[in-house]
């Protein structure tokens, strides 16, 4: 048994995810395929949103698999890790405005 809940090796089983249920797995692969296509956005632009989201979302897989990816479409250290601390600002601001509720809160049940 691992030490930890991931294990970098899991990344390479990402398609192995249709064991269960292959005609749903199919149908993400297909659509995953299709939204990572150049159109309004390119492939290379979608890859660092993706590095963006991979931090706001926190799964290290997908943090492993674009990083890669935007290294290897162009995208520079500096570029890469401006776009985690966009991730990271509108994380941190989404939780602080949820402040907003607690003091709510509080007004409404300190009166």
């Amino acid at each position: 048994m691992s030490n930890h809940y991931y294990n970098a090796e899991d990344l390479g089983k990402f398609g192995s995810i249709g064991a269960y249920q292959k005609e749903l797995a199919d149908k993400f692969f297909s659509w995953y395929g299709e939204v990572f296509k150049d159109s309004a956005l390119s492939a290379k632009e979608k890859s660092l949103i993706a590095l963006a989201v991979a931090h706001a979302v926190q799964c290290p897989y997908c943090i492993d698999a674009y990083s890669s990816d935007a290294f290897e479409k162009g995208w520079s250290e500096a570029q890469m890790m401006e776009a985690v601390h966009v991730a990271a600002s509108i994380k941190g601001g989404a939780a602080l405005v949820h402040g907003v509720q607690m003091m709510n809160k509080v007004k409404e049940i300190s009166m």
